[in-house]
């Protein structure tokens, strides 16, 4: 047992190095700032890099080149620092260069309330960049996953050679919990693609069959070519419709063909049960309590905790929804994600209801719109 007391910040930092992390670069915001801090204690003395950019949009395109030249790079900001990296994350998924992305969300719009939690984010991540490419977000529940999914992440950006992000939550991020460590279900390290150096390296080679190009780092013997531009195999800006039709239907179904394999998800079914909850991030602990207390009165109430949110695991919830007749989806916002379960759930009874206050869900909210129903 090795029993370890921190926060989700923490949690995301070590998560981070237990990945591999060699490279951080950030901006210092509430409620993020934590991370930047930890990894300035733990990179440096494993030979890594931490620094801090001008400003956000300096400090993500620290990391794009430092993923770039073969460093497995983090970043972490809010709200309006994640509206800045816009350009720069665009720039990752059509360019294909492995990044995590912590988001610890805030109540906004804009400055919003610098320490109250939300989860006003969670569209403006998938849908943040021009291009319109689905984007991987996963969404942590406690300090447990926290580091696990940022683990995850990692292997992630590698494996698919793109831009990962993390949902977190001021609330998640800043609250202590005991972690036992050594019961955490860390899966094996991965990295991306390597190409072998010295021979002629077309830096997109890749289809429909084979999605993800092998990689190798800018300073390699081989000459490495980059751009933001529209390009074919070879790194050359390209005007043909063909190759770039190619390469939009190979960077869009990369991410998508795989989300059966990182669908990450915790669930309490309950016998006899026609109710259930969707939700996600910290809304998720509230949603177990009130289904908890609304057995212990004889109501039986199931509760699916998404943690992988983009892209949207259809398939999936409609399988796990399939035997109920009421959908109950509350979260931080105003219906962001109901709005994709409305979608996906279109023959069933989807009931939305958001809060953007800064406050917490809490159970007797949860109870009442159960109830009352």
């Amino acid at each position: 047992m090795e029993l370890c007391f921190m926060d989700g910040n923490q949690a995301i930092s070590w998560g981070a190095k237990k990945a591999g992390c060699n490279f951080f670069a950030g901006y210092p915001i509430t409620p993020a700032t934590s991370i930047f801090n930890m990894m300035l204690t733990l990179l440096p003395p494993e030979k890594g890099i931490c620094l801090q950019g001008e400003d956000e949009i300096a400090s993500i395109g620290f990391c794009l080149g430092a993923s770039m030249a073969g460093h497995k790079a983090m970043t972490a900001t809010s709200g309006p620092g994640i509206s800045l990296y816009s350009e720069q994350i665009s720039f990752a998924a059509g360019s294909e260069i492995p990044l995590v992305i912590v988001d610890v969300q805030r109540l906004g719009p804009s400055t919003g309330s610098a320490t109250k939690g939300a989860d006003g984010d969670i569209q403006f991540l998938n849908w943040n960049s021009s291009g319109g490419l689905p984007m991987i977000v996963l969404s942590p529940v406690d300090v447990k996953d926290c580091y696990e999914l940022t683990v995850h992440a990692f292997n992630l950006s590698e494996e698919y050679r793109c831009p990962v992000f993390i949902a977190a939550n001021k609330e998640v991020s800043l609250t202590r919990e005991t972690v036992d460590l050594s019961r955490l279900e860390i899966p094996p390290v991965r990295n991306r693609p390597a190409a072998e150096d010295g021979k002629a390296y077309k830096p997109f080679d890749a289809d429909l069959e084979k999605p993800v190009p092998d990689f190798l780092p800018i300073g390699s013997q081989s000459l490495v070519r980059q751009t933001s531009s529209t390009h074919g195999i070879e790194g050359y800006i390209t005007k043909d419709p063909d190759l770039i039709r190619q390469t939009q239907e190979r960077l869009d179904k990369k991410i998508r063909s795989g989300i059966d394999t990182f669908t990450f998800y915790d669930e309490v079914i309950r016998k006899n049960s026609e109710i259930l909850i969707i939700t996600y991030g910290v809304t998720a602990r509230a949603s177990k309590a009130a289904a908890q207390e609304l057995e212990q009165q004889g109501m039986q109430v199931s509760v699916l905790v998404l943690k992988t949110l983009w892209p949207v695991p259809e398939e999936f919830i409609r399988e796990r929804a399939a035997g109920f007749r009421r959908i109950i989806v509350p979260e931080m916002n105003l219906g962001q994600y109901a709005r994709e379960i409305e979608r996906v759930l279109c023959d069933k009874h989807v009931e939305s209801f958001g809060q953007m206050n800064g406050e917490l869900v809490k159970p007797p909210r949860i109870k009442e719109v159960i109830e009352n129903g």
